[in-house]
């Protein structure tokens, strides 16, 4: 395998995963970074590491030069990577979907029992000088053991909190299209036939599937309004997911009793978004899988599927498989 190969990232790597790259290729990181005009940069690069929220179109990989061979994603989320195109080009997208489980999974827990147990709204109130509130000040918070926990999508990341949600005494009721009885009865966990039949039943509300057409919207006015009065939402997957005006009056109405979002739509969101004067929710910068653990799992990941196509292997995580037998060379 040649050195001749260039890989541009906008971010630095870990040792263990930069020593994977060494044997194989020039590592240029760049100095200008996503947010700015990186294209130049990456105009020699055989292939590029990218952060989720990179838009990579046709017209970017044409900036980028006919080199470019690999876009390389660490993490799951390619809806902001034109696949037709790259397919089209011959450029091979590839990501990590089992990187981020853990993490991401952790931080829907953590959400979770941060809006369940008021802790962010009673650290405001401490915060702000008010001291101890008069009993009845706000409602009061939802013990987890016993209540139900609503998942849509049941896949690596809905499956960990699937579980971890069982080890707090959650029962967990999932809806996913595609998820088999084997698979759910090996998670312990029931299977609602659709969505409606979900939403009446949970008192709090994960979201864990892709963006895709069918996905889009799929928590609005109507399906809110199937969810019980007084129930939490939590969103780790993408904005787009929800329908944001009717969030936004679910919330301001109390038909919600709060939600915890991690993703946005757009991103980042406006600083006036209406979502950050509430107190009843719980907004994190899309940083569910931002941990030293997840970071590194994600690199190495990417990194090894990157080194095996430079070896004309085929990677086990390859988002546009009918652009293999066309590839770059």
């Amino acid at each position: 395998m040649s050195r001749e190969f260039v890989i541009w990232t906008g971010l630095k790597f870990f040792p263990e995963a930069s020593s994977i790259l060494e044997t194989a290729a020039t590592i240029r990181v760049s100095q200008v970074g996503e947010l700015n005009d990186w294209h130049a940069e990456a105009s020699t690069a055989q292939v590029i590491f990218v952060r989720g929220t990179t838009f990579i179109t046709g017209e970017v990989m044409d900036r980028i030069g006919p080199q470019l061979r690999i876009v390389a994603r660490n993490g799951i989320g390619v809806d902001r990577v034109d696949i037709e195109a790259a397919t089209q080009r011959g450029i091979l997208v590839i990501n990590t979907p089992d990187g981020p489980t853990e993490s991401t999974a952790e931080h829907a827990i953590a959400l979770l029992l941060n809006l369940c147990k008021k802790v962010a709204l009673g650290d405001r109130i401490l915060r702000s000088g008010q001291g101890f509130p008069i009993p009845g000040a706000f409602a009061p918070g939802l013990e987890t053991a016993g209540t139900t926990l609503g998942l849509v999508g049941l896949g690596r990341i809905g499956s960990r909190v699937a579980l971890i949600a069982k080890a707090l005494g959650m029962r967990v009721l999932a809806y996913d299209p595609f998820i088999t009885p084997q698979r759910a009865e090996e998670l312990g966990v029931e299977i609602a036939p659709t969505l409606a039949d979900l939403l009446p039943q949970a008192q709090v509300v994960s979201i864990h599937c892709p963006s895709i057409p069918s996905t889009y919207h799929i928590i609005n006015a109507e399906t809110l309004r199937q969810m019980p009065e007084g129930s939490y939402l939590i969103n780790v997957s993408r904005g787009a997911l929800i329908d944001h005006p009717a969030l936004i009056d679910a919330l301001r109405s109390g038909h919600l009793a709060g939600a915890g979002l991690d993703v946005f739509d757009p991103e980042p969101p406006e600083p006036d978004d209406p979502l950050f004067s509430l107190p009843n929710t719980i907004c994190t910068p899309h940083i569910g899988s931002y941990t030293t653990a997840g970071l590194i799992r994600m690199q190495v990941m990417a990194c090894q599927q990157v080194v095996s196509v430079l070896r004309n292997e085929r990677p086990p995580n390859l988002v546009n498989p009918e652009a293999w037998d066309k590839r770059r060379q």
